[in-house]
């Protein structure tokens, strides 16, 4: 687990008494003496990320005890991350609560059915309103209004830089109304404009409705991360991460499938098909919000009656054990400027927002060009979709894969470095190729790119658990996501008109970053471990009675306590 417990033994029987909550809230006292064992500890132990993936799981008993230990089940600590008064789940939080292994996994399984799979088709509409621009530029978009390719990069950057001027405040509003309310509101305000496209006439309609979807999408993946920890625990977040940025690549697949369709109604009405994809597209989203305003429980404890009280108990205390920090705010409590400013200067995050600006540069330019550059390859429009369907399913793929390794070794930093050592060789095969070469030859190369491990949802839950606060987790989502629509924003403009079409100049600088980035995970990785081992020797210099006063009177709050461990 993240936080250091105070002692590794178990509490006496003797010990003196402690508190739990009864239905209303309030504190009763209990005695230690009764509490009920625990289950055995899951949590993977740090050590070489390249020989745990080989040791083999142990099997679940599934009636056995699935409670883990946490600082609830020493009375000092108990006191001290006792969930307080205000938080909306308090009246479910019980130190003494067990339960076995059959009921927990039969409540994540009820909590993937019922808030996960909703997650996924939110997050499929928004890709769909967000990529289909890629469709039309199979459909002679850019010279249907005038534009260049620089327009488009134009557009492109607009589209980022919006998105990103966007992420912190959608956040602190999402924290302040609730995420239940604010993400549809952002789904039917984007739908609108997306369909909206519909009518676009030149290039400053063009670079305006780029704005504007950028603005309204901006935050929305924050939004949804923060929503997804109040009921999932750090080992459980990555895997659901990377099955919602699936939903990504099931996007991808299916806007190919009906763009082919869709951008068959060129000439019905006099329009272009394009126009019809941008408007069909955008109806499909604001359907999906508006139905998200019933399909969002604001959290655990209040959700229409989906779970029984006991769902509900199991709910709330597996997640404040794996992360008692959890507890620290309601989820209609906003942010001060203080707290948003002390988030921000955390420089504990800062290597995580370093590999989230430059992690994706040496893929995204291959990948954002892939339809025009298989248009200059020769490919009709049908054929140029179709032929990006192959790249969507090893992304897809690979998206698992990374995501099963990063859960299988317990490394953040392993699973993520993975992109850089895909990327690297393929671009020198890239840069090496020249106006001779097979189209088909270039075609597996870019399409091995463009199919790149997609380590972005690790990282997500990497700054999520490296956080350790919902205060600074809420600050850390928009950050981190900020400082990838900068890197994206960069990454835009890459390659360039005069270094068309094999951009020569463009393929040598992503090589060079793919080095630089490989040598960014190391220092990562090096970084957190010396915070960790630095940390370790402080706290095992101290006596039991002197963790006991910190715990107790510390002001350290957050990662900044002795007693937690940063994963790397």
């Amino acid at each position: 687990m993240s936080t250091t417990l105070l002692s590794k033994q178990p509490v006496p029987q003797d010990a003196d008494s402690g508190s739990s909550l009864d239905e209303k809230g309030s504190k009763t006292d209990v005695s230690l003496g009764a509490i009920p064992p625990l289950g055995s500890p899951v949590d993977a132990v740090a050590g070489n990320p390249f020989t745990s993936m080989f040791k083999k799981n142990t099997k679940l008993d599934l009636d056995a005890i699935a409670t883990q230990p946490s600082v609830f089940d020493d009375p000092v600590s108990l006191e001290a991350y006792r969930p307080p008064p205000q938080y909306e789940n308090t009246h479910r939080f019980d130190p003494l609560a067990r339960w076995t292994w059959r009921e927990e996994l039969s409540v994540v399984r009820k909590i993937d059915l019922r808030i996960m799979i909703w997650a996924c088709v939110m997050f499929f509409s928004l890709d769909l309103d967000r990529s289909n621009i890629s469709q039309a530029n199979s459909d002679n978009f850019l010279p249907d209004l005038g534009l260049t390719t620089n327009d488009f990069n134009l557009g492109n950057t607009l589209f980022r830089a919006s998105f990103l001027c966007a992420e912190l405040p959608s956040q602190l509003i999402s924290k302040r109304i609730g995420p239940d309310i604010w993400i549809p509101c952002q789904m039917v305000l984007w739908s609108t404009v997306s369909l909206a496209q519909f009518w676009l006439n030149g290039r400053a309609s063009f670079l305006a409705c780029r704005f504007l979807l950028g603005f309204m999408q901006g935050g929305f993946i924050p939004d949804v991360v923060l929503y997804l920890s109040y009921f999932y625990t750090k080992r459980e977040l990555p895997i659901r991460m990377a099955y919602f940025w699936l939903s990504n690549y099931v996007a991808d697949i299916v806007s190919a499938f009906l763009g082919t369709g869709i951008l068959r109604m060129r000439g019905i009405g006099g329009k272009e098909g394009w126009r019809y994809l941008f408007l069909l597209e955008g109806i499909a989203t604001l359907l999906v919000g508006l139905a998200s305003f019933y399909l969002m429980p604001p959290g655990p404890t209040q959700t229409r009656k989906w779970f029984t009280e006991r769902e509900e108990v199991i709910m709330v205390n597996r997640v404040l054990r794996d992360d008692p920090t959890k507890s620290d705010m309601h989820n209609r409590e906003g942010l001060s400027v203080r707290m948003i400013w002390d988030a921000m200067c955390d420089w504990r995050l800062w290597p995580i927002y370093a590999v989230g600006l430059v992690h994706m540069m040496p893929v995204g330019p291959p990948q954002t060009y892939l339809t025009l550059s298989l248009r200059n390859l020769g490919f009709n429009t049908t054929e140029t979709n179709l032929l990006s369907i192959p790249s969507v399913i090893i992304g897809a793929t690979m998206l698992l894969l990374t995501a099963y390794f990063s859960e299988k070794v317990n490394s953040p930093v392993a699973a993520t470095v993975i992109l850089q050592l895909w990327a690297l060789p393929l671009l020198v095969a890239l840069y090496t190729f020249n106006r001779s070469t097979s189209q088909w030859v270039y075609y597996a190369v870019v399409t091995l790119i463009t199919g790149f491990p997609y380590v972005h949802p690790i990282q997500v839950a990497w700054a999520s658990r490296n956080s350790y606060s919902v205060r600074t987790r809420t600050v850390s989502a928009s950050l981190y996501n900020m400082f990838v629509q900068a890197g994206a924003i960069i990454y835009a403009n890459i390659y360039r008109k005069d270094d068309a079409p094999l951009y020569k100049r463009g393929n040598r600088t992503l090589i060079a970053i793919a080095s630089m980035n490989i040598c960014l995970y190391i220092f990562a990785f090096l970084f957190y471990k010396y915070l960790n081992r630095r940390r370790d020797r402080i706290w095992n210099s101290w006596s039991q009675k002197e963790r006991e006063e910190y715990v107790e009177n510390t002001k350290d709050v957050g990662n900044k306590r002795l007693d937690f461990r940063f994963a790397y």
